[in-house]
Formats: structure tokens, sequence, C-alpha cells
């Protein structure tokens, strides 16, 4: 799986650094490390839409606030489900 999270301007003033850093987080605490590649990027081009993150190209908008509840529904039910 590969999730790629923005790191564009806005997206960083609403938080990617934060996503990016909790999804490290989540990754490892889930031992998940060798069935998730994370990566980052610029302007995904919808800048105000949040944190705006794909996994294997499907968009989602994450804010630091909502980044459990996405790793947990998006991330971890598809990879474990």
């Amino acid at each position: 799986m590969k999730i790629t999270v923005c790191i564009g301007s806005s997206c960083h003033i609403k938080g990617s650094r934060q996503v990016v850093e909790q999804l490290q987080y989540l990754v490892r605490e889930n031992d998940l490390g060798s069935r998730i590649e994370l990566g980052g990027t610029f302007c995904m081009g919808k800048c105000q839409q949040g944190v705006c993150v794909t996994v294997d190209g499907e968009f989602f908008s994450v804010s630091p606030e909502t980044v459990n509840d996405f790793f947990e529904t998006n991330v971890k039910a598809q990879l474990l489900g």
C-alpha cells in the first residue's frame, strides 16, 4: 500500500507535518512497515480540502485531529480486513 501526503505550503500550514509524524508512528505501532510505503509530494491541487492524502491513488482529506480515524478506517481495515 502506498500512502502519499502533500507537504506543499497550504497543507503544511494545515498540519501535514503532524499528519506525517502520526502516520509514521501508527505504521510502526501496528508493525506495518513492510506493507506500507509512506511518501510525500508537493501540491495535489486540492488545497482547500485540508491535508491531502492518497492511499493507492484514492484521495482523502485528513487533519492532525482525524489522522487516527483515517488510519483505522482507510489503512488498517484495508490491509487487515
